[in-house]
């Protein structure tokens, strides 16, 4: 993880300006997905706003996040005083439980109301009050299809996106049930082609590790199965079209719900922040 040299100055279709624009596609991967803080705090180290922005999952919410025009050091801030505080995290988890759930019981929640606890009060209610227009990646499960919305109410659409099939309840968009839209398109770049000059696309899907000898129990061999099915649908991807960006942060071994190791997450991820901007320096450099 970390290596993008392979993935850097590809041949995406470009859009014509005379200034550089970019645009983000931030990936899948649960409580992996912390890591990309990094990647909006580079961009405002930058002075670099992308022009577009997609997500699926924990990306389309980081995303949302940008796009509302918080800063990465607003969202890193905020998501330490919120998920990365144990106490408030089970407190807030249990407040919201069903109410003839005894104990936590994964796949039970709602997780729209999960997000409304715990985004910034004044997040904003709708896709048209963001800043940056944003792309956000759902699962239509018994369409078997990936459904892309830009418009409309946004809570719902964030926690259909971030559906985690098995730990959170779909949730009904209109009259279409929804799931995980990192099941579909784990990092959904594809879909800001000719928006942007330099796209980048930022993967924390990760992958089963370990010594090789360890057998994985059943909890285990569930999520790193869709962690080997989500990364052999973007190595196809990357075959067919490779953005002019791509990096996977240093998320190791991070568990899909570890969010409450965020100080970890962000210590072990902190390179990527370099990587960025080394990558946007050489393809700025390759296109001038």
């Amino acid at each position: 993880m970390g290596d993008y040299a392979d993935f850097v100055g590809s041949d995406y279709p470009l859009a014509t300006s005379s200034t550089p624009s970019v645009a983000v596609a931030f990936g899948c991967g649960g409580a992996r997905g912390l890591a990309h803080i990094h990647i909006i705090e580079a961009l405002d180290e930058l002075g670099i706003r992308p022009v577009a922005i997609a997500g699926a999952s924990i990306g389309a919410v980081m995303g949302a996040a940008m796009a509302a025009g918080m800063s990465g050091a607003e969202i890193r801030d905020h998501t330490l005083a919120t998920v990365g505080n144990r106490p408030a995290v089970l407190n807030t988890i249990w407040s919201l439980r069903p109410a003839n759930m005894r104990g936590f019981r994964i796949g039970q929640f709602n997780l729209e109301r999960i997000l409304r606890a715990f985004m910034p009060s004044t997040f904003p209610q709708d896709f048209s009050e963001l800043q940056i227009p944003l792309k956000v990646v759902t699962t239509d499960y018994y369409d078997q299809a990936e459904v892309v919305t830009e418009k409309g109410e946004l809570f719902p659409v964030l926690a259909a996106s971030a559906a985690i099939p098995a730990v959170f309840m779909p949730v009904k968009v209109g009259d279409r049930v929804m799931i995980d839209g990192g099941i579909m398109n784990p990092v959904p770049y594809e879909h800001l082609a000719g928006l942007a000059d330099i796209i980048i696309g930022i993967d924390v899907v990760g992958g089963p590790e370990g010594d090789g000898a360890h057998i994985p129990n059943r909890i285990e061999s569930l999520f790193g199965a869709g962690q080997l099915t989500m990364q052999s649908n973007i190595a196809l991807k990357l075959r067919l079209l490779a953005p002019q960006i791509f990096l996977r942060p240093s998320v190791g071994r991070t568990g899909v719900l570890d969010f409450l190791k965020a100080r970890d997450i962000l210590a072990m991820s902190v390179g990527v922040k370099d990587e960025l901007k080394f990558a946007l320096d050489r393809v700025i450099t390759a296109k001038n």
